[in-house]
């Protein structure tokens, strides 16, 4: 049970009033009464058009489950339309605008690279992603299957130097084509210098050469004429070449060239959200401490790495000479967002109007800007935005109505903390079937903040499914990828963003590559998000930033966006409203239960350490044992898919749920050195985990939008109760 203060009317958990009085406050300028009285104010306001506007997604979905049940069999597609159209979910379209977004950081938008995506109350990993704004690439690659092991080039415990070879050669290629030379290669290179105000390279054969587009020299660390650090351009990212003859490396290039170093992941989000496992008010403390301090600069981590004890802590900016002979400083983190929850959710940490729970996602963007005051005011020991922006990802909402609920959720914030309008911008996630189909409409509900949109397939595709369950039955999850819908999906989410203005005000994103450890697969693939006109991509760890940053070197996306084309709206329109049913049911015994294993295995691999340990994003092994990262996005598309074929008999009851018994065995055994773990086949009955995928599946039909937080959070709360009961004892 909580603790809980009073306060005017609301009810706070202490542990956030204190959290509030003596850390987040303090130093803003706010004054407390009055910040309490504003909030509560701001609650009663909003609360009741954060609750009307739950009831139209549930009173649509009812009206489209009992539409495709009238029409069982005898679907005609401009009916279809035409009924939507008269429920108000797909909307009428605005007329032509542009955006007119101001005081954007130039990280968003003159420049395009990866973007990472982190659980905020997870200091080492948020301060690694805040750090990953740089990268070694020959770290990069030399721990990756980006180079192969063939030809004796293995890792190993001790440096392998015929791997290293294979890695400088390839790093050495990669400066061939982005900052070429007028003649030779850089592999040939025997010295680098600055001469005149140019850099000036000698070959191992005494030729004098330079760069073939000298405007991409920019800066140098060290001395004219023994430099430590080049810094040239290329595709407005900046690259190092590192120079120390009396490294390791350094010692075996005849350049003395040590590493060769990126600038990554421009962008980070700080994830409240779908990475996160916060539960309660002790929860969201946690992630709003981990903020505080991100804003502060004063964030660390303490770890034991072997033998020794770590500290991290937050990389200060890189300087530079100029060719001028000036000096200048580059950002040494990347630029962070912050992701809040949608609106679905409510949560205990303050209470309303004689004990309601608060609206999770304005209690998220009430007390995001409060914290963010810290950067706007100088506070920390770094600015986070140059030009004074705080930037809040806001996902999972539902058509235009919602947006402009969150736009006028951001106004009464700022008029809250006496920031100027549009202060507070927002990226506008692109993640519901309502929002895919009226995207225009939901920019222009904020097209004075929006700075990003983004796709995502995962959690789009647990929509799709759940919109149209009594449709039919769907097809097979790998299927979906080239499905009609989705298709349509990655391509209207760039044109629209491009005929709307986003290009040079906005960023354009694409979703997450899920295997950390296929990087090769990486490398060869994900150029395809800088072909459809993406200037940003997420990416799992700073590693894969580094080695996604090489695509932003091949490809100028702002070239591509120049070219692309504004396609009819309807026709896109028309493809996104194809669904993806299984025109024929004429799957094998084997392909169904393969199916359900392998949806089984990521439900329980993921769901049990949510429950049982509060990780809110992880690594897990699918039925393969090829590594996942899995968050309640992937868990959404692959319980709905099995509620799906429950509910259309392509299994039954008795199928599922052996099958969920038989793969928790195999999650228990892939996850027996843990000392942490509970194994759930021990006794289902009384597995916390276990109960929390079964409800997931059998009962996906009636959750709302096919969430899963309503049933994980339940029974994530369960589960902690049974810790502290067992503690008490």
């Amino acid at each position: 049970m909580e603790n809980y203060v009073q306060v005017g009317n609301f009810q706070v958990a202490s542990v956030l009033y204190d959290f509030i009085k003596e850390e987040a406050i303090l130093g803003t300028g706010i004054n407390p009464d009055e910040f309490w009285a504003g909030f509560e104010n701001l609650v009663i306001d909003l609360a009741s058009e954060n609750k009307h506007l739950l009831a139209t997604r549930e009173k649509m979905q009812t009206q489209i489950n009992e539409w495709h049940q009238k029409h069982k069999g005898q679907f005609q597609f401009e009916n279809y339309k035409l009924f939507l159209q008269s429920i108000g979910y797909l909307e009428k379209e605005v007329a032509d605008y542009e955006i007119t977004t101001e005081d954007v950081d130039d990280e968003i938008t003159l420049q395009a690279g990866p973007q990472l995506v982190v659980p905020v109350n997870n200091s080492r990993y948020a301060i690694n992603a805040a750090n990953a704004r740089w990268g070694s690439l020959y770290d990069a690659l030399y721990g990756t299957d980006v180079i192969s092991e063939q030809g004796g080039a293995q890792q190993e415990i001790a440096y392998n130097p015929v791997r290293g070879e294979k890695v400088i050669a390839y790093a050495k290629e990669f400066l061939d084509h982005s900052v070429p030379l007028e003649e030779g290669s850089h592999r040939d290179v025997k010295l680098y210098k600055i001469f005149a105000g140019q850099l000036c390279v000698e070959l191992q054969d005494g030729k004098l050469t330079s760069l073939k587009n000298k405007q991409q020299f920019i800066g140098f660390q060290g001395q004219l004429s023994n430099p430590q650090a080049i810094l040239l351009q290329n595709n407005g990212l900046h690259l190092e070449i590192q120079i120390d003859h009396t490294h390791s490396i350094g010692q075996t290039d005849q350049a003395g060239v040590k590493d060769i170093v990126l600038e990554s992941a421009l962008t980070t989000i700080m994830d409240f959200e779908d990475s996160v496992a916060a539960v309660d008010a002790e929860d969201k403390v946690e992630v709003y401490r981990n903020w505080l301090g991100l804003m502060k600069g004063d964030l660390t981590a303490t770890f034991q790495k072997g033998s020794s004890t770590v500290t991290r802590t937050l990389n200060g900016d890189r300087s530079y000479h100029s060719t001028s002979g000036t000096s200048f400083s580059l950002p040494g983190r990347s630029l962070l967002f912050v992701r809040n929850v949608g609106h679905l959710m409510t949560n205990n940490a303050v209470l309303y109007d004689g004990g309601k729970e608060i609206p999770e996602g304005v209690l998220d963007g009430v007390i995001t800007g409060l914290i963010s005051l810290h950067d706007l005011r100088g506070n920390g020991q770094y600015i986070n935005s140059k030009k004074g922006s705080v930037y809040i990802v806001k996902p999972k909402m539902h058509g235009s109505k919602e947006v402009a609920f969150a736009n006028q959720l951001f106004d009464r914030v700022e008029d809250l903390l006496g920031l100027e309008r549009n202060t507070l911008k927002i990226g506008v996630m692109d993640e519901e079937r309502r929002t895919s189909l009226n995207l225009k409409n939901c920019i222009e509900n904020v097209k004075e903040r929006i700075v990003f949109i983004n796709t995502g397939f995962l959690d789009r595709t647990g929509d799709e499914i759940h919109t149209s369950m009594e449709a039919g039955p769907v097809v097979r999850k790998n299927e979906m990828k080239s499905s009609i819908w989705l298709q349509a999906y990655e391509k209207s989410n760039v044109v629209t963003g491009v005929k709307v203005g986003l290009p040079g005000r906005a960023q354009i994103g694409k979703g997450m590559w899920a295997m950390p450890d296929l990087m090769s697969d990486m490398v060869e693939q994900k150029i395809n998000h800088l072909k459809a006109g993406a200037n940003t991509a997420w990416v799992p760890s700073p590693t894969a930033a580094t080695l996604h940053a090489l695509h932003y070197h091949q490809l100028n996306v702002i070239e591509v966006q120049k070219q692309i084309m504004p396609e009819k709206e309807e026709d896109l329109r028309d493809c996104l409203l194809q669904l993806p049913l299984a025109d024929e049911q004429n799957w094998s015994t084997e392909e169904i239960q393969q199916e359900l294993e392998n949806n089984s295995q990521s439900i329980l691999g993921y769901v049990v350490r949510w429950v049982e340990q509060g990780v809110g994003c992880s690594k897990v092994p699918d039925i393969n044992n090829v590594g996942l990262m899995e968050d309640r996005a992937t868990l959404r598309i692959s319980s709905q898919q099995m509620a799906n074929w429950l509910h259309h008999h392509v299994c039954t009851e008795d199928q599922v749920l052996e099958t969920l018994k038989k793969m928790a065995k195999v999650v228990d055994e892939q996850n027996e050195a843990d000392p942490n773990y509970k194994a759930m086949s021990e006794d289902y009955e009384n597995s916390v985990a276990f109960q929390a995928a079964c409800d997931l599946v059998f009962q996906g039909c009636a959750q709302p939008s096919g969430y899963t937080e309503p049933i994980l959070h339940k029974r994530r709360i369960e589960a902690k109760s049974r810790v502290k009961v067992s503690v008490n004892r």
